[in-house]
């Protein structure tokens, strides 16, 4: 049987970053294997795996044989070289986590925070909490991973349009971390680190996938080709605020009118069960409320995943994923959420869109956020360019 072999056909040749990339996403093993698939000879592999193993980010498979049975010329990803912060806030509630450079969580903390809380407020509070976390970790702080609901400027550091973060619009964030870690922050929206913790060890390996951010809000992480797609803006997937004829004129947390958060989002549930005589105060008590058996908060659940679906549609005629991901507060009432998502999919999608189409819960459950953040930063400092120049930094 003949065997593909995938080979790398580029002008310059592969630097020591990108065998590390070879390495760390498995395809290659040996140096053999990298000469192969980088086309350089013996002397140029040695002399690059020599500069990723004094650096530790490589382990050669005679130090692993006692504990991994490696075969002498294997050659390992070092996921204790150094570790990344997570820092997923949202509306009311900041999670954070330590982690490794497999993704691999060390130590971790969530707590509730007043709704309206400022970064004045917030942040040296989630500085305090990491200088935790950090106690007795030994490896080095390599990356900061941050998200928020909204609209974020990547290059600055800034969130540039966040309904339900009041304050937070324009401020930089990066100061606030500046004591904690001697290391670069990078920031992402909510939905789009949730799409980028599927592509970290989830969705059964698939590169083309819808992510759904169901809570409070609604928000939309987009993978095409194995990569996040952020926009132009970084406002792409901003799903919740799409005006939609149902919702008629009714007033959106964002200002306008008519959009499908009025309707489907989190917090116009929670107003529709307040009025019903129930008393609860987040999506999570509704969510509770439907698992428990309430057929009251089952319906609002389905409704609100029908109206998504109405929407959703569009998307999947559009981009063709092969599956929707629903993650969020919502969707630990996955069952009764996603039978009205599939109910409108089904119906206003083309056949052939919707034929492999799937639909899974978020791979990593209510810790998908500091997954999300973690592979943000991960993604960023193992970049090869970022290697590259580390190594280069290390050598001076």
């Amino acid at each position: 049987m003949s065997q593909v072999v995938e080979t790398r056909e580029t002008a310059a040749p592969a630097t020591a970053g990108e065998l590390l990339d070879l390495v760390r996403t498995g395809r290659a093993s040996t140096r053999s294997q990298l000469r192969m698939l980088t086309g350089l000879s013996r002397t140029a592999v040695t002399a690059r795996v020599t500069a990723l193993t004094s650096a530790g980010l490589l382990r050669l498979g005679e130090e692993l044989a006692s504990t991994g049975g490696r075969p002498p010329g294997a050659l390992v990803f070092n996921q204790d070289a150094g570790v990344v912060l997570a820092v997923a806030i949202g509306r009311s509630r900041s999670q954070l986590a330590v982690l490794d450079l497999d993704g691999q969580e060390i130590s971790s903390d969530s707590r509730d925070h007043e709704v309206g809380v400022g970064p004045d407020e917030l942040l040296p509070d989630v500085v305090r909490r990491l200088g935790g976390l950090l106690d007795g970790v030994a490896p080095p702080v390599l990356g900061i991973g941050l998200s928020l609901p909204g609209t974020l400027d990547r290059s600055r550091g800034i969130s540039i349009g966040s309904p339900v973060m009041t304050g937070w619009d324009g401020v930089e964030l990066a100061p606030y971390f500046a004591d904690l870690a001697d290391a670069p922050l990078f920031v992402g929206n909510d939905a789009d680190v949730l799409a980028r913790a599927e592509l970290l060890g989830g969705a059964s390996g698939l590169d083309d996938m819808l992510v759904v951010k169901a809570s409070t809000g609604l928000g939309l992480g987009i993978v095409a080709g194995g990569r996040v797609l952020s926009g132009h803006l970084g406002a792409a997937g901003e799903i919740g605020h799409t005006t939609v004829d149902a919702a008629g004129e009714q007033p959106c947390r964002c200002g306008a009118t008519g959009c499908l958060e009025t309707i489907a989002g989190g917090w116009a549930l929670v107003a529709k069960l307040e009025e019903s005589g129930q008393a609860v105060d987040h999506v999570r008590d509704l969510v509770s409320l439907a698992l428990q058996g309430d057929s009251f908060a089952r319906g609002l659940l389905r409704d609100s995943g029908r109206e998504l679906g109405e929407v959703l549609a569009v998307a999947i005629n559009l981009l063709n994923p092969g599956a929707v991901v629903i993650g969020g507060d919502m969707a630990a009432a996955f069952d009764f959420y996603v039978a009205g998502v599939r109910e409108s999919v089904y119906r206003r999608s083309a056949p052939l869109a919707t034929r492999d189409l799937q639909f899974l819960p978020a791979t990593h459950g209510d810790r998908a956020g500091v997954v999300g953040c973690a592979a943000l930063a991960l993604d960023h400092v193992l970049a090869p360019v970022a290697v590259d120049a580390r190594l280069a930094a290390a050598s001076l």
